[in-house]
């Protein structure tokens, strides 16, 4: 005997049939967002650049996919501030920071697998710090941060003689064109440190630092240093040595003191006289006056 095949309804296939629907959406839903999600990597260490160089700042998505359709974003301190911005598929350069105009450059030869470079050519102080890379897709975004370092090397210490200064001769170092703020150094000839006596560094207009850094030499120390700028972020420096001959010392002649000591003895001499002459002037008026006082006596004693 065949069995009776059963039979369904059709808003029972369709009630039974929803949740299976609902958990399939559910999860392709959960897959597509999944799939969207990614971070955003750079260098974990700051890079460091010359003036008037060129700076790479790489940035990648992980995992891997193309980022040709997403906005890609440098900024510094606010999302404003654009140093270089590519949106639907090119470079937007309406938004970009009149400072960076012309000088930036977004390599994409690896956009497809999420990986890109900004180039900035030119490199002045005003780029030494923090920048942004934010990518955005059209279901999320994600941003990181990295380091820009900038460094230059200044001129060549120029070292001059100015005149003396508490018994010694007063040797000034100059230096410019330094970034960062660089150290300024005075070694004797055995490599020992030697104390300024004053150190003025000053940022001009153009972002650089210049330095100048005075020392007063005696004939007791040694009379050659060497002044050495130093630029802690590249660590190196620059370095210049000046001797200083015997004969710009002041030194106190033999003659001098001789003619000192023949001084004092005149000076002394003339004031004892001055002082016997004082003395004797005062002991003949006390003695006039002596006599002048005996006369009155003896007269008003003859009128009496």
């Amino acid at each position: 005997m065949r069995g009776k095949v059963p039979s369904f309804s059709p808003g029972c296939t369709v009630s039974s049939a929803l949740p299976g629907y609902l958990a399939l959406c559910l999860a392709l839903q959960a897959h597509r967002l999944a799939s969207a999600q990614f971070t955003v990597t750079g260098p974990d260490h700051p890079i460091t650049t010359s003036l008037g160089g060129e700076a790479v700042l790489p940035c990648h998505l992980s995992p891997r996919m193309s980022a040709e359709n997403m906005e890609l974003r440098w900024f510094r301190s606010q999302f404003s501030a654009v140093v270089h911005l590519y949106r639907d598929g090119q470079d937007q350069y309406r938004e970009q920071m009149p400072e960076y105009r012309g000088r930036t450059e977004l390599l994409k030869d690896d956009i497809a697998n999420g990986s890109v470079s900004l180039k900035i050519r030119d490199i002045r102080p005003s780029d030494d710090g923090q920048y942004k890379c934010f990518f955005q897709s059209s279901v999320s975004y994600e941003d990181t941060l990295l380091e820009l370092q900038v460094a230059g090397l200044g001129s060549a210490p120029a070292i001059s003689v100015e005149g003396h200064q508490d018994g010694g001769i007063r040797v000034v170092c100059r230096s410019s064109g330094w970034f960062p703020e660089p150290e300024v150094l005075w070694r004797d000839l055995q490599g020992q440190l030697l104390p300024s006596a004053s150190e003025n560094i000053s940022q001009e207009a153009n972002g650089l630092f210049q330095t100048e850094a005075a020392i007063v030499l005696t004939e007791e120390s040694n009379r050659k240093v060497s002044c050495c700028v130093r630029n802690p972020r590249l660590n190196q420096e620059r370095q210049s040595e000046i001797s200083i001959a015997e004969l710009f010392f002041p030194r106190v002649s033999p003659w001098m003191v001789a003619l000192g000591v023949i001084l004092a003895v005149l000076i002394a001499l003339a004031s004892y006289c001055f002082w016997r002459q004082h003395r004797a002037k005062e002991m003949l008026r006390s003695e006039l006056e002596s006599e002048k006082e005996t006369l009155r006596s003896e007269l008003e004693s003859k009128k009496a």
